[in-house]
């Protein structure tokens, strides 16, 4: 509770003193976002580790869990960042990226439109997508090698950013070949990681070739 405090007075000060164009500080914001980001995925908020009376308590209508109101300021500070927010393309994508994998299925719900928030100013500014594109296909290759995802957020992941993609008139189609390409990378990669334990030598390099 006192961290989160703290973290969200960091962000009220960097809000008053370092947003503007004049005074914008993009080390002071990188340090920033990395902050919370290392605040929501630390171990010991993840629900999944916790008992079931504690999860249930948590989860309890009347208590907001740590991780959802450091979540909220999270987002509502990205989205106030207007034309600033090019700045953290590609930087930010692994931390948000790391974020969303949290196997929580709201708080996936509500950090994968970032990633479309993304798209979106990166295309703005450049006519494409392609530095946010070559970053998420390289941290995600990292992250589920390392454990993270599953096929919940597989399907998230496709279904979330579809459904804005096809709602925004110059993304709609370049924005569906990016949601594929990823959706199949994410598929080969999972069955990459489940298949390293299987014994059968020719399944292993089956697999190695598909993903490769």
């Amino acid at each position: 509770r006192v961290f989160l405090r703290a973290i969200n007075q960091y962000a009220d000060m960097l809000n008053k003193k370092f947003l503007d164009q004049t005074n914008f500080e993009l080390q002071l914001w990188n340090n920033y976002f990395h902050l919370a980001v290392a605040f929501l995925t630390q171990e010991s908020l993840q629900l999944e580790n916790f008992s079931s009376a504690k999860r249930a308590k948590i989860l309890n209508n009347s208590h907001i869990s740590y991780q959802s109101q450091g979540l909220f300021t999270l987002k509502c500070i990205f989205s106030s960042k207007g034309q600033h927010k090019i700045k953290f393309i590609p930087e930010m994508v692994g931390p948000i990226l790391e974020m969303t994998l949290i196997p929580e299925t709201e708080l996936r719900k509500a950090t994968i439109p970032i990633f479309f928030d993304m798209m979106q100013c990166e295309f703005h500014s450049t006519r494409s997508f392609q530095r946010f594109e070559n970053e998420i296909i390289t941290k995600l290759d990292h992250e589920v090698e390392g454990g993270r995802g599953d096929e919940q957020y597989k399907v998230l992941f496709d279904k979330i950013l579809l459904e804005h993609c096809r709602k925004h008139k110059y993304l709609a189609k370049s924005g569906e070949t990016f949601v594929k390409l990823v959706v199949r990378l994410m598929e080969r990669l999972l069955d990459y990681r489940t298949i390293m334990h299987d014994e059968n030598k020719e399944n292993r390099m089956s697999c190695t070739v598909n993903v490769l």
